[in-house]
């Protein structure tokens, strides 16, 4: 049964501003730019440029008496409201009497004689045009050229055919009306994988392995005993048994030895050099440096974090007419003049919220180097304290939500290098004398035992632990094995050397 009721209820609601704050703590500052020029793009109100006068102070309007005569019809109510709304939508908020004039701001130092000079932009080849140009270069005829394509046009960004060959048959048939069989398709992957890279069209690792050993030349001793552990004993080998691969062919241990660096020498990738062709080198761009100076630390924000941001003059000068015109404005021009409004009243909120932005990772990340102060004054890693995101957030008097997006996808560069943010929080560990540590610090330690210890006979989870337990890190086995994984590091079995 519907019912109709009053109701009243107390809820806690977001400000479009405060929305608008929350997403760009989170941008980096690599994408920082991106969002300024989209923002920019959409809002004509708003230009890059440092900001002329600083008091440009935006009213809200109140407009529900107005809204109220529309929804009536009231002809003289509509008319007392439009009244009351001029009164109360002052130009002078928005207007400027010590603007610079535009054609002052102007520069024009450049001749036509002048040689302007421009960074050029490289854009390599795809993969998949790599390798359709070699196609290109063979004798096929446009039956085989339009097969050969359709199974180029399956190989991954690592060089390898995801897709079975029944599959590419069904393809086949169905989007380019070609029927073909097993032998036709099996016979132009063959042909695909004589391009290069070597290895490029390989179905699996193995494959991908064997086409890489045959191309080798000439064909010396170790190299053939490569091909046959691939050929014969693929499994074994990436089981690390070494024994049993050595037994089963009769091979000396120093044939063994060779035969695995041959191996190793191969790329399990081909696809990479494909694309190092097709893609420029990306960079880390820090949000926060931190430098040294006279024992003492300084910070501060990229100039990415930092942009000036101003109000487009043109629309001040839209409301000097309005206010020229005052009380000739009708309906159309009121029209236009909200829309003006509501875009400058837009782009002030969004300079609000940069500018709160770049407060806000200050302050965070002041807390942050004075918690760890001993580390970004060292650089040693065991220095470092355990340190959650409640700790910066009870420092700096900020929810600890906020922080996380401050601290989610920052870089920080210091003398030591550049690190992310969220690197610096850990979660702490009590030794055996009481004294609390980080979990980064424990895992320091570990990864400096695996890297000293002999690869013939690498060290296991248990021998870890017991090691960790000697220097007071009560730890057990399986927080070892946690810890080895965070820091992709194998199990003693696959970090076996010859």
């Amino acid at each position: 049964m519907l019912k109709q009721r009053l109701q009243q209820k107390l809820l806690q609601k977001l400000s479009p501003q405060q929305i608008q704050l929350m997403k760009l703590l989170q941008v980096p500052a690599l994408l920082l730019d991106q969002r300024i020029k989209q923002e920019i793009e959409e809002n004509p109100a708003l230009e890059e440029g440092e900001e002329l006068y600083e008091d440009l102070d935006l009213q809200d309007n109140n407009n529900d008496e107005y809204d109220s005569a529309m929804e009536t019809g009231d002809d003289q109510d509509v008319a007392d409201a439009e009244q009351k709304a001029d009164d109360e939508f002052n130009l002078d908020d928005y207007i400027h009497d010590d603007e610079i004039p535009d054609y002052r701001l102007h520069v024009n130092n450049t001749s036509a004689d002048d040689e302007i000079r421009e960074v050029p932009f490289i854009a390599g080849s795809s993969p998949q045009e790599v390798l359709l140009a070699q196609l290109g270069w063979r004798d096929v005829n446009d039956r085989e050229y339009l097969i050969a394509s359709h199974i180029i046009g399956n190989i991954d960004e690592a060089g390898y055919l995801q897709r079975d060959i029944h599959s590419l048959i069904d393809d086949l048939a169905f989007n380019h009306n070609i029927k073909t069989d097993f032998t036709e398709v099996l016979d132009l992957l063959r042909l695909i994988q004589e391009f290069d890279p070597p290895g490029v069209g390989a179905r699996d690792l193995r494959e991908c392995l064997l086409l890489q050993i045959k191309r080798k030349q000439p064909v010396t001793r170790q190299i053939e005993h490569a091909r046959v552990i691939l050929d014969k004993n693929f499994n074994d080998f990436t089981k690390k048994h070494y024994d049993k691969i050595r037994k089963k062919h009769n091979l000396t241990e120093a044939d063994l030895k060779q035969a695995v660096e041959e191996i190793l020498k191969l790329n399990p990738k081909p696809g990479n050099s494909l694309m190092e062709s097709g893609k420029g080198a990306q960079y880390v761009v820090p949000d926060f440096i931190v430098t040294h100076a006279d024992g003492d630390l300084e910070l501060s924000l990229n100039a990415h974090n930092a942009p000036d941001l101003r109000i487009n003059r043109t629309y001040s000068e839209m409301f000097r007419t309005m206010a020229e015109s005052k009380g000739k404005v009708d309906s159309r021009q009121r029209e236009a003049l909200s829309f003006v409004k509501q875009k400058i009243d837009s782009a002030k909120w969004f300079i609000d919220a940069i500018k709160q932005r770049q407060n806000t990772l200050m302050i965070t990340m002041q807390a942050i180097l004075e918690f760890q102060k001993e580390y970004f004054i060292t650089g040693d890693e065991t220095k470092l304290r355990p340190m959650i995101l409640k700790d910066i957030a009870d420092m700096v008097q900020l929810d600890i939500s906020t922080i996380s997006r401050v601290a989610n996808s920052k870089y920080v560069q210091t003398p030591f290098g550049t690190f992310l943010l969220k690197e610096f929080f850990s979660e702490s560990l009590q030794t055996d004398s009481g004294e609390e540590v980080s979990t980064r610090e424990v895992k320091k330690i570990l990864h400096d035992c695996i890297d000293a210890e002999n690869k013939k006979k690498p060290l296991t989870d248990e021998e870890l632990a017991g090691i960790l337990k000697d220097k007071g890190y009560n730890i057990a086995r399986r927080t070892v094995a946690k810890y080895r994984e965070q820091l992709d590091i194998p199990v003693a079995r696959l970090r076996k050397e010859l």
